[in-house]
C-alpha cells in the first residue's frame, strides 16, 4: 500500500511550474489525511498561499521545495485533524469520507461552475478504500498523519517527526499503533472481480426486491451506514443485521420505482450509483470480506458528490 512521492533529493527548480507541479501530490495526501476533497483542496490553496506569502529570497534558500510544501500541508492537515472531531459531533447524522470516483468516470462540472483539473484528481489505490478511511476516522490526527506520511508516502520516520512534533521513535510508534488498528478491523481483501461479482448480484437483488437473496449476501453482522449531513434525507443511525439491511434497500426499491443503479468504481473498489432522473442521488460504497457484504456506506450529502455530478 504505497503511493510513490516525487523525488525529494537535491534542489528541484523553484520556478512556479515546478512548484504547482506539486499539487497533485499535496491534495492526495490531504485527502487521505481528511477524508474530503473539498477540504483538500482548500489545504493546497492555504500552503500555496503560505509559500507566496515568503519573500523571494527566503523561497530561494528552501532547499527542497517539494518538501517545505508537503510539511506545511501535512501540519494544516494535522490541525483541521484535531478540530474535526468537534465539527462532526454537530454533524447531522453519519459523518463518512467523500466518495471517489474512477479516474475515467471523473465528470468535468462542478458545483460551483469550475472545471475539474486533472491534477486535483486522486489517485485510486489501497490507500484511499472506503473500509481503510473509515477506519482512519478512528485514529488520533498524530497516528493518521504518521501511517499516512509512512507507509503510503513512504516518508521517513524523521521526516514524519519534523512534521507532528514527535520523535523519530514515537512517530514510529503512532505508524506501528495504526497499523495494528487496520489488521484488527479489516480482513484479507477479496479479489477484486469477485467483489465485483457480489455486488453485481446486490444491484441485481435489490432491483428484483428479492429480500432472501440480499440476506444471502449479507454478512449476518452487516451494518448499513448513511450520509445526508443534514442537507438531504439519510440515515441517522446504522442498520445491522442482515435480515434489517436487507428489507431497508428493498423498502427503497418499493419506494422509489423508477430508482436506476448503476455499477461503478467507489475509492478504487466496485461500487453503486443510484440515480433518480439521470441525477445522481447516493454513491455506495461496499466493505466485502470473503463472499459476504459486511459494511454498506450511501453517501447522499450533495456536497460530497461533486465528483459524480455535473455543475
Amino acid at each position: 500500500m504505497s503511493t510513490k512521492s516525487e523525488p525529494r533529493g537535491g534542489r528541484p527548480d523553484a520556478g512556479r511550474s515546478a512548484i504547482m507541479s506539486e499539487r497533485r501530490r499535496l491534495i492526495n495526501l490531504a485527502y487521505r489525511l481528511l477524508g474530503s476533497l473539498a477540504d483538500a483542496e482548500d489545504v493546497a490553496q492555504e500552503t500555496y498561499a503560505r509559500w507566496y506569502a515568503m519573500p523571494q529570497e527566503q523561497q530561494e534558500a528552501i532547499d527542497s521545495p517539494g518538501g517545505w510544501l508537503t510539511t506545511v500541508a501535512s501540519r494544516i492537515c494535522l490541525d483541521l485533524l484535531g478540530s474535526a472531531r468537534a465539527r462532526r459531533e454537530t454533524y447531522v447524522g453519519e459523518w463518512i469520507p467523500e466518495p471517489l470516483p474512477d479516474r475515467t468516470e471523473w465528470t468535468s462540472g462542478r458545483s460551483d461552475g469550475a472545471i475539474v483539473d486533472p491534477a486535483d484528481r486522486v489517485t485510486l489505490d489501497e490507500s484511499i478504500n472506503m473500509a481503510l478511511l473509515v477506519v482512519l476516522e478512528s485514529m488520533t490526527p498524530a497516528e493518521r498523519v504518521a501511517f499516512i506520511l509512512h507507509d503510503v508516502f513512504r516518508y521517513s520516520f524523521a521526516e514524519v517527526a519534523e512534521i507532528v512534533g514527535r520523535t523519530p521513535a514515537a512517530s514510529r510508534q503512532l505508524a506501528s499503533s495504526a497499523r495494528r488498528r487496520i489488521r484488527a478491523s479489516q480482513a484479507p481483501a477479496t479479489p477484486t472481480a469477485q467483489q465485483a461479482g457480489i455486488v453485481r448480484e446486490f444491484k441485481q437483488a435489490w432491483e428484483a426486491k428479492d429480500i432472501d437473496a440480499l440476506v444471502g449476501l449479507l454478512d449476518p453482522d452487516a451494518a448499513a451506514i448513511g450520509d445526508g449531513g443534514g442537507i438531504v434525507s439519510a440515515l441517522l443511525h446504522p442498520i445491522e443485521g442482515a435480515e434489517q439491511v436487507a428489507r431497508f434497500f428493498v423498502d427503497i426499491a418499493h419506494a422509489a420505482p423508477n430508482l436506476t443503479l448503476l455499477e461503478r468504481t467507489v475509492n478504487g473498489r466496485p461500487g453503486l450509483v443510484e440515480q433518480q432522473a439521470g441525477i445522481t442521488m447516493t454513491v455506495i460504497a461496499f466493505d466485502i470480506a470473503g463472499d459476504r457484504i459486511k459494511h454498506i456506506w450511501g453517501i447522499r450529502n450533495p456536497e460530497k458528490l461533486r465528483p459524480w455530478t455535473t455543475g
